[in-house]
């Protein structure tokens, strides 16, 4: 297929829809709007779409109304950051890029193939900031009957630059900790009277970050908050409300880290007499590959934009919801496209920028991929 001479006729149209959903950012769980937005896009080119009664997100279809399926799947969620001294929803993540290349996949796969042999379907999934999108689009039946499934991130610059590709990126697992610990409040010149919350969370600190587990795989473990005390500093407080954030390459070395982390904490509270509620959050999954997802994948960028544009595949301890769809659909052929895009100064920042361009070859990649995956199904 010529895809880009397909393309050329909607490109400022396409980039036009960046513009719209850069400018309209909506956080994890609020994404109505953008819902709507996108919801009426495929209808307009003629898709089954359906929504969800009081949450956003949304699945569309063409094709068959049954039999196997190819997905393509992007995030939809904003971060809430400060911006020029504003606290706002801000796409630093790059997820309107991935919306924008999803959908610019769609309108080739549609023209090119308005009544195709195989189901084509598109995930437009809330929440993944959060780590809960995935599981909700399960639930909802977005993956049923699935075989193969295709999403892709923005890479930042230094992992892949701009005309660089990868047919996989195999985030790491990651995990969110909130606590909070109850000691007893004293008198600044009485400190033998309490339980001071601060040492005691800095002591669970310690203890937490002298957990040694195998060198050969990369985790993390850290404090990213902590809040204790009020307005009278000759008061030393009892209460700290502290989270932790862990990562770790594997789900099996995962599984070990949130183990020893909550035991050494709770040991450390136990030790000072002190009480201590802990809380998870939406754990993700690290990458389980599909390699026969990854070879169409890969020559679906060989094809379209020629061998040296295919780069090594990106291992990050980063997280990403989407590996939750392998973890609870083991059977699955799923991987992320690896987009360079001269993505600057890195994924979060508030002042993030990148190569709006690139979209465009994110596009004819992903079309040609779900054309080859659908290929594939119909010989069956």
């Amino acid at each position: 297929m010529e895809w880009m001479r397909q393309l050329e006729t909607q490109k400022e149209e396409l980039l036009g829809v960046w513009e719209y959903l850069h400018q309209h950012p909506e956080t994890s769980w609020k994404e109505h709007e953008t819902t709507r937005f996108l919801a009426q896009k495929l209808q307009d080119l003629g898709l089954r779409v359906r929504t969800f009664a009081e949450k956003p997100g949304l699945v569309a279809e063409w094709g068959p109304k049954t039999g196997p399926v190819v997905a393509l799947r992007s995030d939809m969620d904003a971060l809430w950051q400060e911006v020029h001294g504003v606290w706002q929803g801000n796409h630093s993540c790059g997820h309107d890029g991935h919306m924008t290349a999803v959908l610019g996949a769609v309108y080739l796969l549609k023209q090119a193939f308005p009544s195709p042999g195989v189901r084509y379907r598109v995930l437009f999934q809330p929440a993944e900031e959060v780590g809960e999108g995935a599981t909700f689009m399960v639930q909802q039946g977005a993956m049923n009957d699935v075989s193969y499934l295709f999403g892709l991130h923005l890479r930042p610059i230094q992992e892949l630059r701009k005309g660089q590709m990868s047919a996989a990126i195999y985030n790491g697992a990651a995990a969110p900790l909130r606590g909070s610990l109850m000691g007893v409040d004293s008198h600044g010149a009485r400190p033998q009277l309490g339980i001071n919350g601060i040492e005691v969370a800095f002591a669970a600190l310690q203890a937490v970050t002298a957990i040694h587990l195998n060198p050969m795989v990369p985790y993390t473990v850290k404090m990213t908050q902590i809040a204790a005390g009020g307005q009278n500093t000759n008061i030393i407080p009892g209460k700290a409300e502290f989270s932790f954030d862990l990562r770790a390459q594997t789900n099996e070395t995962m599984d070990a880290l949130v183990e020893q982390t909550a035991a050494r904490i709770r040991a450390v509270c136990t030790m000072y007499g002190a009480d201590v509620n802990l809380q998870w959050g939406a754990r993700s999954m690290a990458a389980k590959v599909g390699l026969e997802a990854r070879g169409i994948l890969a020559q679906a960028i060989t094809d379209c934009l020629g061998e040296g544009v295919l780069a090594a595949d990106v291992v990050t301890p980063g997280a990403e919801d989407f590996h939750f769809y392998t973890a609870l659909r083991p059977q699955l052929q799923a991987t992320m496209l690896g987009l360079g895009c001269d993505l600057s100064p890195g994924l979060h920042h508030p002042y993030m920028t990148f190569a709006k361009e690139a979209l465009l070859d994110g596009m004819v990649v992903l079309a040609d991929a779900a054309m080859k995956a659908g290929q594939r199904l119909v010989s069956v």
